[in-house]
């Protein structure tokens, strides 16, 4: 089973950018969308049944917005929208799908940078999602939460931690959580195959030629509960991929 993480900025204009033929040819089993920025209306389900894939899209009530998506070949046992928290699923940030034992979770994790306003919705989610998460647990043991975090847990996961010690997405309490989350039973899984490797990113800025040189920040993650040890074949960050200021990131379990 393969699954793709995958912040697109935007499905329709990932669409526009070759989304479809670089699906059709990575042949992912499962991919979580964030930022899909559409309404489901405005989404051409019929393109992606075509390529093989069912979709279902959780958008924010706001146009043009956040929003959460799961595509995947085989129908799940059940989609659930939202984390059941009115405060946070108007912005479309958490969908979930069940196979079998196995539940799949695509989130997008507000980002802080626009603001101390945002950057306390942002710590708000956070503890919000833990309790969710911790909920769901004691009936779905075997959980992949697979999205954009925005944030970077180790100094190793950006380019400049020094010069990004006071910056949102980096912040001490923002990887304290991140620390605590793994805690609770949960693994990194592309620190679990490359624990020592640097400079290996998932988000870079439109600016200063970020991408071109590498100046990135490793935010998007599938986290894999412990119990899934056994069955990790493989993870990854696929930088070569270009449909957005984001990468997917990989994850094949058996």
């Amino acid at each position: 089973m393969k699954i793709i993480s995958y912040n697109v900025n935007g499905i329709r204009a990932a669409v526009t950018k070759g989304f479809g033929t670089w699906l059709t040819t990575e042949n992912p089993d499962v991919v979580c969308i964030q930022e899909s920025k559409a309404k489901p209306s405005q989404i051409d389900s019929p393109y992606f049944e075509y390529l093989g894939y069912k979709s279902f899209w959780f958008s924010a009530q706001r146009a043009g917005y956040s929003g959460v998506g799961i595509l995947c070949k085989n129908s799940p046992d059940n989609v659930i929208f939202g984390m059941n928290n009115e405060k946070f699923d108007h912005e479309g940030r958490v969908i979930r799908a069940d196979f079998g034992e196995i539940t799949v979770i695509s989130v997008y994790i507000p980002s802080g940078s626009s603001g101390e306003e945002r950057q306390d919705v942002k710590m708000e989610f956070l503890k919000e999602f833990q309790i969710y998460v911790n909920e769901l647990k004691k009936n779905r043991q075997k959980l992949i939460i697979a999205g954009d975090f925005n944030i970077c847990h180790h100094p190793i996961d950006i380019h400049d931690p020094v010069g990004n010690k006071d910056s949102s997405g980096f912040l001490p309490e923002e990887r304290d959580w991140l620390t605590q989350f793994l805690q609770n039973g949960f693994i990194d899984s592309f620190r679990f195959f490359h624990s020592e490797e640097s400079k290996r990113y998932s988000w870079w800025t439109y600016r200063f030629r970020a991408r071109e040189k590498n100046l990135g920040w490793r935010i998007d993650y599938q986290m894999v509960t412990e119990n899934l040890t056994d069955s990790l074949k493989n993870a990854d960050i696929l930088s070569q991929v270009f449909h957005s200021d984001h990468c997917p990131v990989s994850l094949e379990i058996q």
